[in-house]
């Protein structure tokens, strides 16, 4: 009781550090824990997939993720991305109704059918092509933004991410993000 009383004396510095510094004994429990999180979430993936994400590596992001900066990383990728994807998605409409404004433009000028016909048909193939151009611009932004990704979370040291076009690979860092984002939402309780 006296070491107790001359510690909670100290300066009201000390006392707080310690209540913020975790002990050994404290993360090793806690590594164990999302250690075996880890597992479990594994042994939901499909068998070809879990040859492909080892033990070791399990065991790795679960000393990455002690940080739980990395979790505040992989939030603020996400909502990049969705916030990419709706800009996204807004560029395509933008395509889709400039097509529908000027279809409607040349029902009102021109009255005759043939003509008509004949003018809507090649302004379909100009849709067409339009659309595919904006297809491969919206998949080389995304494709841009994968390998944004990947560096990010390479140089913030979480193990698996590297950057690659592989998709084999890409898959495979999909399902330890999503391991990520499973584990922030856990909340661990030393007393349990």
């Amino acid at each position: 009781m006296a070491d107790i009383a001359t510690t909670n004396e100290g300066s009201s510095n000390s006392s707080e550090v310690e209540q913020h510094q975790p002990t050994p004994e404290f993360l090793q429990r806690k590594i164990y824990f999302l250690v075996d999180q880890l597992r479990k979430m594994h042994e939901e993936l499909p068998e070809n997939l879990q040859t492909r994400i080892s033990y070791d590596l399990l065991t790795e992001l679960a000393n990455c993720v002690l940080n739980e900066g990395i979790f505040v990383i992989v939030k603020a990728l996400m909502d990049l991305q969705h916030e990419t994807e709706r800009h996204l998605i807004k560029m395509r409409q933008q395509v889709e109704n400039e097509y529908e404004i000027e279809v409607a433009q040349w029902r009102l000028k021109i009255k005759d059918p043939e003509e008509l016909h004949h003018l809507l048909g090649l302004m379909k193939i100009k849709h067409t092509k339009k659309l595919v151009e904006s297809d491969k611009k919206i998949i080389e932004i995304l494709d841009q933004k994968v390998n944004d990704q990947q560096s990010t979370l390479q140089k913030a040291g979480v193990p698996g991410f590297y950057v690659t076009e592989n998709p084999k690979e890409i898959k495979i860092q999909m399902f330890l993000l999503d391991f990520i984002l499973r584990l922030s939402r856990l909340k661990y309780e030393p007393n349990k």
